[in-house]
C-alpha cells in the first residue's frame, strides 16, 4: 500500500514507477468525478427545458455528449458495466439512444 506522509512526501520504499501509477490512478479518479459532475448538470438542464424544440434538442445533445464522455472515462478506469450509473443518474432512454457509434 502506498502512503504519503503528512507533508506530502512518499513513504520510503516506494519506487518512482509505483508513485507514478498512484498519481495516474488519482488523476483518472479525478477526471471521472468531473465527468460525473458534467452529466449531473446536463441532465438537470435537460429536465428543466420546456417543450420548445430547438432548446430541447440542444439540451438533449449536451446530455448525450456528457454521458458519452462519462462512459468513456469509466471504461478508461476499468469500469465496463454502466447499468448501475444509468439507474443512479436516471439517464433517460432518449439520451441513451443517442450514444451509438460516433
Amino acid at each position: 500500500m502506498v502512503r504519503r506522509s503528512p507533508d506530502g512526501h512518499l513513504v520510503a520504499g516506494v519506487t518512482p514507477l509505483l508513485a507514478l501509477d498512484v498519481d495516474i490512478l488519482a488523476e483518472k479518479a479525478s477526471a471521472l468525478g468531473r465527468a460525473g459532475d458534467k452529466v449531473e448538470k446536463a441532465l438537470e438542464r435537460l429536465r428543466g427545458v420546456g417543450g420548445t424544440a430547438p432548446e430541447r434538442r440542444q439540451a438533449l445533445k449536451a446530455a448525450a455528449d456528457a454521458v458519452h464522455g462519462y462512459f468513456i472515462q469509466r471504461e478508461l478506469c476499468g469500469l465496463r458495466r454502466h447499468e448501475d450509473v444509468i439507474r443512479e443518474y436516471a439517464i433517460p432512454r432518449e439520451v441513451l439512444a443517442r450514444l451509438g457509434a460516433r
